[in-house]
């Protein structure tokens, strides 16, 4: 039997990895340049490196040569990589809630000036997406 077809799935081919979403964590946070990437993620240059390249080759984000002597790159968010804000919030939100004791290493605040509390929200009708409110659809042919 074949394994389900899956978009988590295919999404874990690209972002599903440890190093990769730190990078990306990085990157969102406005840290662009490899050495600092490196330096805020723990990852080895070797490691980092590898990532980097598939998040750039997946087009989820842009190397830029910002020097060229020496040849020196950063890393830029494009839309898909932008488009994992909100996966990259929720990641967060359930580390918070389920795995990171003590204080919270970072606290956003919504321009509401609330602390944020990330929701998925059902983009027509605004209620708040659970488990209890989702049923699968039936397939649809692309």
């Amino acid at each position: 039997m074949a394994p389900r077809s899956c978009s988590v799935a295919n999404a874990l081919e690209v972002v599903g990895e440890r190093w990769s979403l730190l990078a990306l964590r990085e990157v969102f946070l406005g840290v662009t340049r490899f050495d600092q990437i490196a330096a805020n993620t723990g990852a080895s240059r070797d490691v980092l490196t590898v990532r980097l390249k598939k998040l750039v080759a997946a087009g989820v984000l842009e190397k830029h040569q910002y020097s060229e002597h020496p040849p020196r790159h950063e890393y830029l968010l494009t839309d898909s990589g932008r488009a994992l804000h909100n996966v990259m919030l929720m990641l967060k939100e359930w580390g918070d809630a389920y795995v990171t004791e003590g204080p919270l290493p970072l606290v956003w605040e919504h321009s509401c000036g609330a602390v944020l509390e990330p929701r998925v929200v059902c983009a027509a009708c605004g209620e708040e997406a659970t488990s209890e409110s989702l049923t699968r659809a039936p397939e649809l042919t692309h």
